[in-house]
């Protein structure tokens, strides 16, 4: 017989299993392991490329910052050679002023207060420009209004002897453009207040093909016959044609209606 044994319950314990991370075993050939080998590989290049654009935008960023320098340095630059430059014409304006005034000859005083005026209208010219320091383009027939009052307070005695007044569409130019154009106009629209006794228009017209076109007419006298901007001798045909040659234009002109008045019309590209 079997000696008698008493059962126990006996309470088994079960480890759980440690996790497994799978990894290339070091001798495990590269053959074998192409997907871990391919991870990996792709997994570098993602890390050299994620560098390499750190670096380019750190770079950039200096480039931006940089830039933003030059820029509020030209800023700075541009502003006082504007405020010097006006400052120069107002002193020139001045001098020729006073020269005016000084002379005993009736002709020389008179040359004396043109030459005044043409520089006190360029210094208004740029003056209102330099206003729109922010664009680099402006609405030239804007322009030409404040110009024309500009223009008919200074010049006109008697302005109920005339009237002056600005037509056509508005017209966005380059402020490369503008300066030289407006004073053309301006030299244009002068001449007309002194020897025009009625109605002076100025009309701003867009043309065809990219082309615009400024025209100053005016009820005067008008041109002599065998009048050319080429040959005579006055210093603001002289200066208009200078100008007009500068922005590239063409300068033309006629009698007005039944040969009475002069118009007087320059074609230019605006974007020029």
């Amino acid at each position: 017989m079997f000696a008698s044994k008493s059962l126990e319950p006996e309470t088994l314990q079960i480890a759980p299993k440690p996790a497994t991370r799978f990894r290339q075993p070091h001798n495990c050939p590269v053959v074998m392991c192409p997907a871990i080998v391919r991870y990996e590989q792709e997994l570098e290049r993602h890390r050299e490329t994620e560098s390499r654009l750190g670096e380019k935008v750190l770079r950039e960023s200096e480039l931006l910052r940089h830039k933003d320098d030059l820029i509020l340095q030209k800023d700075i630059l541009s502003k006082e050679s504007e405020h010097r430059l006006l400052n120069g014409l107002q002193l020139i304006n001045s001098v020729l002023t006073m020269q005016s005034r000084n002379a005993t000859n009736p002709e020389t005083a008179a040359q004396l207060t043109l030459a005044a005026n043409r520089v006190l209208t360029l210094a208004r010219v740029h003056r209102h420009l330099h206003a729109m320091d922010t664009l680099e383009s402006v609405d030239f027939k804007q322009s030409l209004e404040r110009l024309c009052r500009d223009l008919s307070d200074m010049v006109s005695s008697d302005s109920s002897e005339r009237t002056l007044f600005v037509e056509g569409e508005h017209l966005t130019i380059s402020r490369v453009t503008a300066t030289p154009l407006a004073f053309i106009a301006s030299e244009l629209i002068t001449n007309s207040l002194k020897y025009a006794r009625g109605s002076i228009a100025v009309s701003l017209l867009i043309l065809p093909k990219g082309q615009a076109a400024l025209t100053v007419c005016d009820d005067g006298p008008g041109l002599p016959e065998a009048f050319d901007p080429a040959a005579t001798k006055g210093l603001g045909m002289k200066i208009i044609s200078a100008l007009v040659r500068q922005i590239h234009g063409e300068l033309d002109f006629a009698r007005g209606d039944h040969d009475h008045g002069t118009r007087f019309s320059v074609r230019f590209n605006p974007q020029a």
